[in-house]
Protein backbone atom coordinates (compact mmCIF):
# COMPACT_ATOMS: atom_id res chain seq x y z
CA UNK A 1 0.00 0.00 0.00
CA UNK A 2 1.09 3.54 -0.64
CA UNK A 3 0.77 6.17 2.08
CA UNK A 4 -0.57 9.68 2.06
CA UNK A 5 0.66 12.13 4.68
CA UNK A 6 -1.65 13.62 7.29
CA UNK A 7 -1.35 17.35 8.02
CA UNK A 8 -2.68 18.05 11.52
CA UNK A 9 -4.90 21.10 11.72
CA UNK A 10 -3.71 23.81 14.07
CA UNK A 11 -5.56 26.64 15.79
CA UNK A 12 -8.36 24.54 17.30
CA UNK A 13 -9.38 25.19 20.91
CA UNK A 14 -7.81 22.53 23.13
CA UNK A 15 -10.14 19.98 24.71
CA UNK A 16 -10.28 19.58 28.46
CA UNK A 17 -8.68 16.67 30.31
CA UNK A 18 -11.91 14.65 30.42
CA UNK A 19 -12.50 15.13 26.69
CA UNK A 20 -8.90 14.15 25.93
CA UNK A 21 -9.28 10.97 27.96
CA UNK A 22 -12.51 10.15 26.11
CA UNK A 23 -10.80 10.72 22.76
CA UNK A 24 -7.89 8.49 23.81
CA UNK A 25 -10.27 5.63 24.59
CA UNK A 26 -11.83 5.88 21.15
CA UNK A 27 -8.36 6.05 19.60
CA UNK A 28 -7.48 2.77 21.32
CA UNK A 29 -10.72 1.22 20.07
CA UNK A 30 -9.94 2.23 16.49
CA UNK A 31 -6.30 1.12 16.70
CA UNK A 32 -7.44 -2.30 17.94
CA UNK A 33 -9.79 -2.65 14.98
CA UNK A 34 -7.06 -1.62 12.55
CA UNK A 35 -4.78 -4.28 14.00
CA UNK A 36 -7.50 -6.92 13.78
CA UNK A 37 -8.09 -5.97 10.14
CA UNK A 38 -4.45 -6.49 9.23
CA UNK A 39 -3.19 -2.92 9.29
CA UNK A 40 -5.91 -0.70 7.79
CA UNK A 41 -9.66 -0.11 7.73
CA UNK A 42 -11.74 1.71 5.15
CA UNK A 43 -12.44 5.33 5.89
CA UNK A 44 -16.14 4.44 5.93
CA UNK A 45 -15.51 2.08 8.85
CA UNK A 46 -13.29 4.66 10.56
CA UNK A 47 -16.01 7.31 10.21
CA UNK A 48 -18.62 4.88 11.54
CA UNK A 49 -16.51 4.27 14.66
CA UNK A 50 -15.61 7.94 15.10
CA UNK A 51 -19.27 8.97 15.04
CA UNK A 52 -21.22 5.98 16.30
CA UNK A 53 -19.03 3.59 18.36
CA UNK A 54 -21.22 2.77 21.40
CA UNK A 55 -20.44 5.10 24.28
CA UNK A 56 -17.45 6.62 22.47
CA UNK A 57 -18.47 7.97 19.06
CA UNK A 58 -19.36 11.61 18.56
CA UNK A 59 -23.09 10.95 18.31
CA UNK A 60 -23.13 8.16 20.88
CA UNK A 61 -21.40 9.96 23.74
CA UNK A 62 -22.68 12.80 25.90
CA UNK A 63 -20.92 15.90 24.59
CA UNK A 64 -23.17 18.79 23.59
CA UNK A 65 -23.35 18.96 19.79
CA UNK A 66 -26.10 21.35 18.72
CA UNK A 67 -26.69 25.05 19.27
CA UNK A 68 -24.49 27.95 20.32
CA UNK A 69 -22.74 25.87 23.00
CA UNK A 70 -22.07 22.93 20.68
CA UNK A 71 -20.20 22.43 17.44
CA UNK A 72 -22.77 23.62 14.91
CA UNK A 73 -26.30 25.04 14.59
CA UNK A 74 -28.92 23.38 12.38
CA UNK A 75 -31.89 25.14 10.81
CA UNK A 76 -34.45 23.96 13.43
CA UNK A 77 -32.29 25.41 16.24
CA UNK A 78 -31.79 28.61 14.28
CA UNK A 79 -35.47 29.50 13.91
CA UNK A 80 -38.95 28.03 14.50
CA UNK A 81 -39.91 29.48 11.12
CA UNK A 82 -38.10 26.55 9.50
CA UNK A 83 -40.49 24.06 11.13
CA UNK A 84 -43.52 26.22 10.39
CA UNK A 85 -42.69 26.16 6.68
CA UNK A 86 -41.92 22.45 6.72
CA UNK A 87 -45.26 21.87 8.45
CA UNK A 88 -47.11 23.33 5.47
CA UNK A 89 -45.47 20.78 3.17
CA UNK A 90 -46.18 17.96 5.62
CA UNK A 91 -49.80 19.07 5.94
CA UNK A 92 -50.28 18.92 2.18
CA UNK A 93 -49.05 15.32 2.03
CA UNK A 94 -50.97 14.23 5.14
CA UNK A 95 -54.10 15.89 3.77
CA UNK A 96 -53.89 13.97 0.51
CA UNK A 97 -53.39 10.69 2.37
CA UNK A 98 -56.30 11.56 4.70
CA UNK A 99 -54.54 9.67 7.45
CA UNK A 100 -50.84 9.36 8.14
CA UNK A 101 -47.90 9.63 10.48
CA UNK A 102 -44.64 11.58 10.56
CA UNK A 103 -41.29 9.84 10.95
CA UNK A 104 -38.26 11.99 11.76
CA UNK A 105 -35.00 10.11 11.25
CA UNK A 106 -32.22 11.42 13.45
CA UNK A 107 -34.00 14.14 15.43
CA UNK A 108 -30.93 15.90 16.82
CA UNK A 109 -31.83 18.02 19.83
CA UNK A 110 -35.57 17.50 19.33
CA UNK A 111 -36.16 21.14 18.37
CA UNK A 112 -37.69 20.28 14.99
CA UNK A 113 -40.13 17.80 16.56
CA UNK A 114 -41.30 20.37 19.11
CA UNK A 115 -41.85 23.17 16.61
CA UNK A 116 -43.27 20.93 13.89
CA UNK A 117 -45.89 19.44 16.19
CA UNK A 118 -46.92 22.94 17.27
CA UNK A 119 -47.16 24.12 13.67
CA UNK A 120 -49.13 21.05 12.56
CA UNK A 121 -51.53 21.60 15.45
CA UNK A 122 -52.11 25.18 14.26
CA UNK A 123 -52.87 23.78 10.80
CA UNK A 124 -55.27 21.24 12.36
CA UNK A 125 -53.18 18.45 10.82
CA UNK A 126 -51.54 16.63 13.70
CA UNK A 127 -50.36 13.14 12.73
CA UNK A 128 -51.72 10.17 14.63
CA UNK A 129 -48.14 9.33 15.61
CA UNK A 130 -44.85 11.20 15.45
CA UNK A 131 -42.10 8.62 15.17
CA UNK A 132 -38.52 9.51 16.01
CA UNK A 133 -35.94 7.05 14.71
CA UNK A 134 -32.94 7.67 16.96
CA UNK A 135 -30.05 5.27 17.51
CA UNK A 136 -28.15 7.46 19.99
CA UNK A 137 -29.27 6.84 23.57
CA UNK A 138 -27.81 10.20 24.60
CA UNK A 139 -29.71 12.14 21.94
CA UNK A 140 -32.91 10.21 22.62
CA UNK A 141 -32.73 11.24 26.29
CA UNK A 142 -32.25 14.88 25.31
CA UNK A 143 -35.14 14.75 22.86
CA UNK A 144 -37.44 13.25 25.46
CA UNK A 145 -36.48 15.91 27.99
CA UNK A 146 -37.15 18.73 25.52
CA UNK A 147 -40.50 17.31 24.39
CA UNK A 148 -41.66 16.79 27.98
CA UNK A 149 -40.74 20.39 28.74
CA UNK A 150 -42.02 22.17 25.63
CA UNK A 151 -44.65 19.87 24.10
CA UNK A 152 -46.29 17.86 26.91
CA UNK A 153 -49.71 18.10 25.22
CA UNK A 154 -48.45 15.97 22.30
CA UNK A 155 -46.28 13.61 24.30
CA UNK A 156 -48.66 10.68 23.82
CA UNK A 157 -48.29 10.93 20.03
CA UNK A 158 -44.48 10.62 20.03
CA UNK A 159 -42.95 7.16 19.65
CA UNK A 160 -39.19 6.50 19.66
CA UNK A 161 -37.83 3.77 17.42
CA UNK A 162 -34.46 2.05 17.24
CA UNK A 163 -35.19 0.53 13.83
CA UNK A 164 -37.36 1.27 10.82
CA UNK A 165 -41.08 0.81 11.42
CA UNK A 166 -42.76 -2.22 9.97
CA UNK A 167 -44.35 -1.68 6.57
CA UNK A 168 -46.73 -0.29 5.51
CA UNK A 169 -45.87 3.27 6.58
CA UNK A 170 -48.13 6.06 5.36
CA UNK A 171 -47.11 9.66 5.88
CA UNK A 172 -44.05 11.88 5.77
CA UNK A 173 -40.45 10.86 6.45
CA UNK A 174 -38.11 13.70 7.40
CA UNK A 175 -34.32 13.53 7.23
CA UNK A 176 -32.85 16.92 8.09
CA UNK A 177 -29.04 16.97 8.08
CA UNK A 178 -28.95 13.21 8.59
CA UNK A 179 -27.42 11.66 5.48
CA UNK A 180 -24.36 13.95 5.46
CA UNK A 181 -23.19 12.23 8.67
CA UNK A 182 -23.42 8.68 7.33
CA UNK A 183 -20.04 7.00 6.70
CA UNK A 184 -18.50 7.69 3.29
CA UNK A 185 -15.82 5.93 1.30
CA UNK A 186 -12.90 8.07 0.14
CA UNK A 187 -11.26 7.56 -3.23
CA UNK A 188 -8.28 9.14 -4.89
CA UNK A 189 -6.99 9.10 -8.46
CA UNK A 190 -3.41 7.92 -8.88
CA UNK A 191 -1.33 7.63 -12.03
CA UNK A 192 -2.60 4.06 -12.41
CA UNK A 193 -6.29 4.73 -11.73
CA UNK A 194 -8.74 4.96 -8.86
CA UNK A 195 -7.75 3.81 -5.39
CA UNK A 196 -9.52 3.88 -2.05
CA UNK A 197 -8.18 5.73 0.99
CA UNK A 198 -7.92 3.64 4.14
CA UNK A 199 -6.88 4.56 7.68
CA UNK A 200 -3.77 2.85 9.03
CA UNK A 201 -1.76 3.16 12.23
CA UNK A 202 1.94 3.32 12.99
CA UNK A 203 3.57 4.07 16.31
CA UNK A 204 0.26 5.09 17.83
CA UNK A 205 -0.55 7.62 15.10
CA UNK A 206 -3.25 7.31 12.48
CA UNK A 207 -2.42 7.97 8.85
CA UNK A 208 -3.82 7.57 5.35
CA UNK A 209 -3.11 4.58 3.14
CA UNK A 210 -4.21 4.03 -0.45
CA UNK A 211 -5.14 0.58 -1.75
CA UNK A 212 -7.47 -1.07 -4.31
CA UNK A 213 -11.18 -0.30 -4.04
CA UNK A 214 -12.95 -2.39 -1.40
CA UNK A 215 -16.42 -2.43 -2.98
CA UNK A 216 -17.38 -3.07 -6.62
CA UNK A 217 -20.01 -0.35 -6.31
CA UNK A 218 -17.25 2.22 -5.87
CA UNK A 219 -15.75 1.43 -9.25
CA UNK A 220 -19.17 1.61 -10.89
CA UNK A 221 -19.78 5.00 -9.30
CA UNK A 222 -16.39 6.39 -10.29
CA UNK A 223 -17.04 5.19 -13.84
CA UNK A 224 -20.40 7.02 -13.76
CA UNK A 225 -18.71 10.19 -12.52
CA UNK A 226 -16.16 10.07 -15.32
CA UNK A 227 -18.93 9.43 -17.84
CA UNK A 228 -20.88 12.42 -16.57
CA UNK A 229 -17.91 14.80 -16.52
CA UNK A 230 -15.69 13.36 -19.22
CA UNK A 231 -12.92 10.79 -19.06
CA UNK A 232 -10.23 13.40 -18.36
CA UNK A 233 -12.14 15.15 -15.58
CA UNK A 234 -10.58 13.28 -12.66
CA UNK A 235 -6.86 13.97 -12.83
CA UNK A 236 -4.15 12.35 -10.71
CA UNK A 237 -4.41 13.62 -7.16
CA UNK A 238 -8.17 14.16 -7.31
CA UNK A 239 -9.78 13.01 -4.03
CA UNK A 240 -13.45 12.83 -3.09
CA UNK A 241 -16.17 10.81 -1.36
CA UNK A 242 -18.91 8.32 -2.25
CA UNK A 243 -21.79 7.86 0.17
CA UNK A 244 -23.08 4.34 -0.39
CA UNK A 245 -24.63 4.31 3.09
CA UNK A 246 -27.03 7.13 2.19
CA UNK A 247 -28.28 5.20 -0.81
CA UNK A 248 -28.68 2.04 1.27
CA UNK A 249 -30.62 4.03 3.88
CA UNK A 250 -32.91 5.39 1.20
CA UNK A 251 -33.61 1.94 -0.25
CA UNK A 252 -34.43 0.60 3.21
CA UNK A 253 -36.81 3.48 3.83
CA UNK A 254 -38.48 2.95 0.46
CA UNK A 255 -39.17 -0.65 1.44
CA UNK A 256 -41.46 0.43 4.29
CA UNK A 257 -43.19 3.47 2.75
CA UNK A 258 -46.51 2.43 1.24
CA UNK A 259 -47.62 6.00 0.47
CA UNK A 260 -46.37 9.47 1.28
CA UNK A 261 -43.23 11.54 0.90
CA UNK A 262 -39.61 11.33 1.99
CA UNK A 263 -38.15 14.82 2.45
CA UNK A 264 -34.35 15.04 2.43
CA UNK A 265 -32.87 18.35 3.61
CA UNK A 266 -29.11 18.57 3.50
CA UNK A 267 -26.15 20.22 1.85
CA UNK A 268 -24.96 18.85 -1.44
CA UNK A 269 -24.93 19.12 -5.21
CA UNK A 270 -25.98 17.31 -8.37
CA UNK A 271 -23.24 14.94 -9.57
CA UNK A 272 -21.76 17.29 -12.20
CA UNK A 273 -21.28 20.01 -9.58
CA UNK A 274 -20.19 17.70 -6.76
CA UNK A 275 -17.37 16.07 -8.71
CA UNK A 276 -16.34 19.12 -10.72
CA UNK A 277 -12.57 19.14 -11.36
CA UNK A 278 -12.25 22.37 -9.37
CA UNK A 279 -13.51 20.54 -6.27
CA UNK A 280 -10.44 18.29 -6.36
CA UNK A 281 -10.16 17.81 -2.58
CA UNK A 282 -13.73 16.64 -2.04
CA UNK A 283 -16.19 17.98 0.52
CA UNK A 284 -15.24 16.13 3.71
CA UNK A 285 -15.43 18.53 6.65
CA UNK A 286 -15.11 18.38 10.43
CA UNK A 287 -16.85 20.65 12.94
CA UNK A 288 -15.49 21.37 16.39
CA UNK A 289 -16.75 24.22 18.57
CA UNK A 290 -18.08 26.14 15.57
CA UNK A 291 -14.79 25.80 13.70
CA UNK A 292 -14.57 23.87 10.45
CA UNK A 293 -11.49 22.04 9.24
CA UNK A 294 -10.63 19.10 7.00
CA UNK A 295 -8.77 16.59 9.19
CA UNK A 296 -10.99 13.73 10.43
CA UNK A 297 -8.06 11.95 12.13
CA UNK A 298 -7.98 14.58 14.89
CA UNK A 299 -10.21 14.97 17.96
CA UNK A 300 -11.62 11.44 17.76
CA UNK A 301 -15.11 11.36 19.21
CA UNK A 302 -15.05 15.11 19.87
CA UNK A 303 -15.83 16.46 16.40
CA UNK A 304 -18.48 15.93 13.78
CA UNK A 305 -17.43 14.53 10.40
CA UNK A 306 -19.61 15.20 7.37
CA UNK A 307 -19.59 15.12 3.58
CA UNK A 308 -21.94 16.74 1.08
CA UNK A 309 -24.53 14.63 -0.70
CA UNK A 310 -24.54 13.59 -4.34
CA UNK A 311 -28.23 14.26 -4.99
CA UNK A 312 -28.00 12.62 -8.40
CA UNK A 313 -27.02 9.34 -6.71
CA UNK A 314 -29.96 9.68 -4.31
CA UNK A 315 -32.35 10.33 -7.20
CA UNK A 316 -31.05 7.25 -9.01
CA UNK A 317 -31.47 5.12 -5.88
CA UNK A 318 -35.00 6.45 -5.44
CA UNK A 319 -35.99 5.57 -9.00
CA UNK A 320 -34.55 2.07 -8.59
CA UNK A 321 -36.75 1.72 -5.48
CA UNK A 322 -39.88 2.76 -7.44
CA UNK A 323 -40.12 6.18 -5.80
CA UNK A 324 -40.96 9.33 -7.74
CA UNK A 325 -38.51 12.23 -7.60
CA UNK A 326 -41.22 14.82 -7.02
CA UNK A 327 -39.04 17.86 -6.40
CA UNK A 328 -35.52 19.16 -5.91
CA UNK A 329 -34.69 22.73 -5.01
CA UNK A 330 -32.62 24.95 -2.76
CA UNK A 331 -33.57 25.45 0.87
CA UNK A 332 -34.13 29.13 0.20
CA UNK A 333 -36.57 28.44 -2.62
CA UNK A 334 -38.36 25.76 -0.59
CA UNK A 335 -38.88 28.10 2.37
CA UNK A 336 -40.08 30.92 0.15
CA UNK A 337 -42.54 28.55 -1.56
CA UNK A 338 -43.87 27.38 1.81
CA UNK A 339 -44.45 30.90 3.09
CA UNK A 340 -41.51 32.04 5.21
CA UNK A 341 -41.96 35.69 4.21
CA UNK A 342 -45.68 35.50 4.98
CA UNK A 343 -44.84 33.98 8.37
CA UNK A 344 -42.50 36.87 9.06
CA UNK A 345 -45.00 39.51 7.88
CA UNK A 346 -47.73 38.09 10.13
CA UNK A 347 -45.59 38.47 13.26
CA UNK A 348 -45.73 41.52 15.49
CA UNK A 349 -43.08 44.21 15.15
CA UNK A 350 -40.85 42.89 17.93
CA UNK A 351 -40.88 39.34 16.57
CA UNK A 352 -40.26 40.57 13.03
CA UNK A 353 -37.14 42.30 14.27
CA UNK A 354 -35.96 39.13 16.02
CA UNK A 355 -36.76 36.82 13.15
CA UNK A 356 -35.53 38.90 10.20
CA UNK A 357 -31.92 37.83 10.66
CA UNK A 358 -33.00 34.20 10.99
CA UNK A 359 -34.86 34.40 7.66
CA UNK A 360 -31.79 35.84 5.99
CA UNK A 361 -29.59 33.08 7.39
CA UNK A 362 -32.02 30.38 6.21
CA UNK A 363 -32.69 31.75 2.72
CA UNK A 364 -29.90 33.96 1.37
CA UNK A 365 -27.61 32.36 -1.23
CA UNK A 366 -24.40 33.14 0.66
CA UNK A 367 -25.82 31.70 3.89
CA UNK A 368 -27.82 28.43 4.02
CA UNK A 369 -30.19 29.24 1.19
CA UNK A 370 -28.25 27.81 -1.78
CA UNK A 371 -25.88 25.26 -0.24
CA UNK A 372 -28.71 23.34 1.45
CA UNK A 373 -31.08 21.49 -0.84
CA UNK A 374 -34.48 19.87 -0.41
CA UNK A 375 -35.46 16.71 -2.30
CA UNK A 376 -38.91 15.11 -2.19
CA UNK A 377 -39.37 11.43 -3.05
CA UNK A 378 -42.96 10.24 -3.17
CA UNK A 379 -45.16 7.21 -3.61
CA UNK A 380 -48.90 7.45 -4.15
CA UNK A 381 -48.94 11.28 -4.12
CA UNK A 382 -50.39 12.84 -7.26
CA UNK A 383 -50.55 16.61 -6.71
CA UNK A 384 -47.50 18.87 -7.20
CA UNK A 385 -45.79 19.57 -3.92
CA UNK A 386 -46.06 23.04 -2.45
CA UNK A 387 -42.39 23.46 -1.59
CA UNK A 388 -41.19 23.17 -5.18
CA UNK A 389 -43.55 25.64 -6.81
CA UNK A 390 -41.11 28.53 -6.54
CA UNK A 391 -38.14 26.84 -8.20
CA UNK A 392 -37.73 23.21 -9.26
CA UNK A 393 -34.20 22.08 -10.17
CA UNK A 394 -34.83 18.44 -11.07
CA UNK A 395 -33.49 19.06 -14.57
CA UNK A 396 -30.03 19.66 -13.06
CA UNK A 397 -29.88 16.19 -11.52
Amino acid sequence: MSERSNNPTADLPPPGAEAEAHSARLHQRIVAEIAAAGGAISFARFMELALYAPGLGYYSAGARKFGAEGDFITAPELSPLFARCLARQCAQVLGELRQGDVLEAGAGSGALAVDLLAALAELDCLPARYFILELSADLRERQQSLLRERAPQWWSRVVWLDRLPAAPFRGVVLANELLDALPVHLFTISETGAEELFVGEHGGSLHWRAAPLSDARLKARIDAIQQALGEESLAAGYTSEINLAAEDWLRSMADVVEAGAILLIDYGFPRREYYHPQRASGTLMCHYRHRAHGDPLLMLGLQDITAHLDFTALAEAALEADLTVAGYTTQGAFLLATGITEQLAAADADEQLRRAQEVKKLTLPHEMGELFKVMALTRGIDQPLLGFGWRDLRAKL
